[in-house]
């Protein structure tokens, strides 16, 4: 008799059917139609004729307890039960009745949560961790959400782009913000400050060589103690070397900055995906409210929706104006931090076309 197989240990996403609304479960994979009634609610219809409606509200990334209790009470007197979290931490609601909908929008909006972000919006911006979490950052990025969504709300309420808006917000330049319509990430302009008696008590150096991308880091002595230098020439300012090494300290009040960068898009649905290019460099990193950024961001968008047309993304308006024009339309000032003559990349990548083994 065959021994049997010994089942796969799953270590990757859990399984979402347990969790789904009776209605989504019922008709996986035989939905007819969907439409938009207002912002913030989607309907969904099946073949079969059942229709489930979806109300998203906005929330912080970071949720306390209390609050995350008070969403779910809302869920549980007002909708159905059944909630999921959205890549962007927005809450929904599924409820598979049309009568349940305005009360459960108005429970919300009560205790304080703005429902929008659907269909032309400018969706709650995603970010990376900040103080709260990272090792890494050179500035707060949930911070800056707060103060720029604060400014943003009404077109997250509403639909009036020309397209979705995806906004997203980076502590450092590793960016694992990812892509965004518009972003806004950390510039570092200063190499990592080595406090060089400490490297050898605090840092293991072959790991922290390692983590430097260009290759910019390695092994040094300084009065007699075994220590680490950085190629100034090299180094592109990314603080990487800092998290497994905190005597390299990159991050400083005057040198770090925010950079502003626009038209990353993940999808293909109408044109193909596009990495996101720097329009704003050197804006002053202010908190706790970073006025400077945000009223770049409003520039951006007002143009945008000015001049864009209908289901043009932001990546594909400027691709139909053309680099100069948006510069001419959001009154940005192009500088030479806008030419992307970084060439060091051709030491450390195999440019040649012969195979190498």
């Amino acid at each position: 008799m065959a021994k049997e197989m010994r089942q796969p240990i799953e270590s990757g996403c859990p399984d979402g059917f347990p969790y789904m609304h009776p209605l989504m479960i019922k008709n996986f994979g035989q939905w007819r139609w969907h439409d938009h009634p207002r912002p913030g609610v989607l309907r969904h219809v099946a073949q079969s004729g059942d229709a489930l409606w979806t109300v998203k509200a906005g929330t912080q990334r970071i949720l306390d307890v209390f609050t995350l209790r008070k969403l779910c009470d809302i869920g549980d007197q007002y909708a159905d039960g059944h909630v999921r979290f959205t890549i962007r931490s927005n809450i929904e609601y599924m409820v598979a009745d049309e009568i349940k909908v305005e009360p459960l929008i108005s429970a919300l909006e009560e205790a304080g949560f703005v429902v929008g972000g659907t269909a032309n919006s400018v969706a709650m911006i995603s970010h990376t961790q900040g103080w709260l979490h990272c090792d890494i950052p050179g500035t707060d990025a949930s911070g800056v959400v707060k103060a720029m969504m604060d400014e943003l709300i009404d077109e997250f309420k509403n639909c009036n782009m020309p397209n979705r808006v995806h906004i997203t917000t980076a502590c450092c330049q590793i960016n694992c913000g990812g892509q965004g319509d518009i972003a806004i990430n950390v510039q570092h302009t200063k190499p990592p400050k080595i406090n060089h008696d400490l490297v050898a008590n605090v840092c293991e150096r072959p790991s922290v060589v390692a983590r430097c991308p260009v290759a910019a880091i390695r092994p040094a002595q300084v009065n007699g103690k075994p220590t680490l230098e950085v190629d100034e020439k090299k180094c592109i300012c990314c603080g990487a070397c800092y998290p497994p090494c905190p005597p390299m300290q990159i991050n400083d009040p005057e040198h770090s900055k925010l950079a502003i960068w626009v038209g990353g898009n993940h999808s293909n649905a109408r044109a193909k995906p596009s990495f996101q290019k720097l329009v704003a460099s050197g804006v002053p990193n202010n908190p706790p409210r970073w006025p400077e950024a945000t009223a770049i961001v409003k520039r951006i968008l007002k143009a945008y929706k000015e001049d864009a047309r209908d289901w043009e993304r932001v990546n594909d308006w400027i691709d139909r104006i053309g680099w100069p024009r948006f510069f001419e339309a959001t009154g940005l000032p192009f500088t030479k931090f806008h030419i992307d003559n970084w060439r060091g990349s051709r030491t450390s990548l195999n440019a040649s076309t012969h195979i190498r083994f």
